[in-house]
């Protein structure tokens, strides 16, 4: 297996600090850049950047695969649903005390909900979004 075949660690990580936040009570935050493949409510979202509460009493049918994130929770008492690539994953960390780990962004690495059918302008426009800056707030 060459170095391009093997699969991101990301979402395992995710996987294990979420088991990991919810074994010792803890509450676990993601924080997410939010652009055209996030389904999130837009009015929580600042600066791109919306932070979800994950933990199993916030999050109903919470499934954390390789390539989303995905769970249904109450946003002002209405039930979304909420899909995050894993790529758009910025940190996960505990609110109670930071501990977490953050992760790069890379919009190359984009999971599109469209088919990977996208042009070439469109690919142009993401990579032109920038960088987004991380803010924990405790």
């Amino acid at each position: 297996m060459s170095m391009s075949d093997i699969p991101s660690n990301k979402p395992y990580l995710i996987r294990a600090l979420h088991q990991w936040c919810t074994d010792f009570g803890f509450t676990p935050f993601i924080a997410v850049f939010v652009d055209e493949n996030v389904e999130v409510p837009m009015e929580f979202v600042k600066n791109n950047e919306i932070v979800l509460n994950l933990s199993l009493e916030a999050c109903h049918q919470l499934n954390i695969d390789n390539d989303w994130v995905s769970f249904q929770a109450r946003f002002g008492g209405i039930p979304k649903k909420i899909m995050v690539p894993v790529s758009h994953i910025l940190a996960i960390y505990a609110r109670e005390n930071g501990q977490g780990m953050s992760f790069p962004f890379d919009p190359k690495y984009q999971h599109s909900k469209k088919q990977s059918t996208e042009d070439g302008s469109d690919q142009a426009e993401k990579t032109k979004a920038g960088r987004p800056s991380l803010t924990i707030v405790k």
